[in-house]
């Protein structure tokens, strides 16, 4: 084969890998928004428990929501008996010895997924957690404290969707990983709230 031809040949399979890797996972599922944000943990107040325990001022979670869509071809199944969302969540506290940040990372099981738009899942990172990671200080916004997310979406273990806030592809797939800090909905004082805007989270089997 010719340098020519070799080169050309090359270049032909540099496009169809981008071309294949441009195509959408499972057209079913699509991730349509991701969010982060800066949320101050919530008040409740009750008449009864120890008194005094008010804090001066309460902090912030770090809350990533992310918005998406199954709309099969088919009418049927009405519903999905579950769906998992993998968070990447590329923290902003880079130095000389972490030069891209830590990359936190959870997952979160919904139930009862029907054939819908819009709807949402969230995940949060609690404010002792950033300041674990951030030498003390609380980030004052999301874009401080983060530099990019990436959401992936698998069914019965195999991917169907796949987004990042940025949009830069699969940037987390190559990094270094820190598992236990990115909490679910039901692990956080917002537990309750929303209840309906959230998709249901399966509920772990019992010891677990």
């Amino acid at each position: 084969m010719t340098t020519r031809n070799l080169l050309a040949a090359s270049l032909l399979a540099a496009f169809l890998t981008a071309a294949a890797q441009s195509q959408p996972i499972n057209t079913e599922f699509k991730i349509t928004k991701i969010t982060p944000d800066l949320v101050t943990t919530p008040d409740y107040s009750f008449s009864f428990g120890p008194k005094g325990k008010k804090v001066a001022k309460n902090k912030n979670f770090l809350e990533v929501e992310v918005s998406f869509d199954w709309q099969p071809r088919a009418a049927k199944p009405e519903f999905l008996d579950e769906l998992t969302f993998n968070y990447y969540i590329l923290l902003n506290n880079k130095d000389r010895e972490n030069p891209q940040g830590t990359l936190l990372v959870g997952s979160v099981t919904h139930a009862a997924i029907p054939q819908a738009k819009a709807m949402n899942s969230v995940m949060y990172v609690s404010p002792r957690t950033l300041e674990r990671f951030f030498a003390g200080k609380l980030p004052n916004n999301a874009s401080a404290a983060i530099v990019d997310v990436g959401v992936t979406i698998t069914k019965q273990g195999q991917l169907v969707a796949e987004g990042s806030w940025k949009g830069k592809g699969q940037w987390w797939a190559s990094m270094q990983q820190v598992s236990g800090y990115v909490l679910n909905k039901n692990e956080t004082p917002f537990a309750p709230l929303a209840w309906d805007y959230y998709e249901a989270i399966k509920a772990r089997p019992a010891g677990m």
